[in-house]
């Protein structure tokens, strides 16, 4: 009776995990949701460990206070009101913003024009040129601000050559440490992000648009502002956005090339980590960047929107 007992109640177990495996199934079958994010379990999960799990520690820091050699962690605002507090932390996100929007727009000046003699005056090998584009990412980002240190020093190729040259008595110093080096090199680095998201909104549009235009009476320069400046904005916002995002905190460019006047929120932010062991406030002044970047770009993303839906 037992034995008999043991059977039924395995054989039930067994039905039972049976039929809640094939309702599960049929959820997923029924749900194509589901099916995705099963897809992108691995990636999700890599996500949420390296990525989503950091950004809590450092917010839960960014609350917490630096007590010498122990971390006080007890729940505070300090860190919050010492920003707000102290002129030169605002100063300095407030010049962080100015130069990486300066980099951004002069990072889109150049990269347009590349991406446009690709995308409409290249007939064949584009790919030669887009891997051209691609080449300076072959050395260490280190090693190309390192060579722009070098380009821009006190006696480097620009003040050698011009003195060779005959047009200088002495080098020029304003060249070298000082936010437009910082600009300069930055627009440099971030260059070919700018320019491959611009060559695919441009490679997208359409040749007959452009053929009506002409057909229609446009010249080549109304042609443009008409028909591929408008089709080409999506492009420019996403070069945008991959330009200024990351050079907002970048600290290893301004450190090389910028000197005491082009140093910005993120030698702050790695001194603070670094030097000064305040784990709290750095955590504090990189969360408020943060947000300040969130809101930045999605005022800047609503705002295109609402003008593109204006002008169709």
């Amino acid at each position: 009776m037992t034995d008999q007992t043991q059977t039924g109640g395995a054989v039930g177990s067994y039905t039972e995990n049976t039929s809640l495996g094939f309702r599960v199934r049929s959820v997923f079958l029924k749900h194509e949701w589901l099916r995705g994010y099963t897809l992108l379990s691995p990636t999700l999960l890599v996500m949420i460990c390296l990525m989503c799990v950091p950004i809590f520690m450092l917010v839960a820091y960014s609350f917490w206070t630096q007590n010498y050699l122990d971390i006080d962690k007890t729940f505070t605002f300090a860190n919050y009101e010492a920003f707000f507090q102290k002129p030169i932390y605002v100063a300095l996100m407030m010049k962080s913003i100015r130069m990486s929007l300066f980099c951004t727009a002069v990072t889109l000046v150049l990269a347009y024009p590349m991406a446009y003699f690709i995308a409409f005056k290249v007939k064949s090998n584009k790919l030669v040129w887009l891997i051209l584009i691609t080449v300076p990412f072959w050395t260490s980002y280190l090693l190309r601000v390192f060579a722009w240190k070098v380009i821009l020093g006190y006696n480097g190729v620009i003040n050698s050559g011009l003195i060779s040259l005959g047009l200088l008595s002495e080098p020029l110093q304003f060249l070298l440490y000082n936010p437009t080096a910082v600009v300069l090199t930055l627009a440099h680095a971030w260059a070919a992000f700018a320019i491959l998201p611009i060559y695919v909104s441009l490679e997208k549009i359409d040749r007959s648009l452009l053929e009506a235009a002409t057909d229609l009476g446009d010249t080549p320069t109304e042609r443009f502002w008409r028909v591929t400046w408008p089709l080409s904005m999506p492009g420019m916002v996403a070069a945008g956005l991959l330009v200024f995002i990351p050079t907002v905190g970048d600290y290893v460019t301004p450190r090389l090339v910028g000197g005491t006047t082009g140093i910005m929120i993120g030698n702050i932010v790695q001194s603070q980590f670094g030097k000064a062991n305040n784990w709290p406030m750095g955590a504090a002044l990189s969360v408020i960047s943060m947000i300040l970047i969130t809101i930045l770009v999605v005022t800047f993303i609503t705002s295109t929107t609402r003008a593109r839906a204006k002008s169709a």
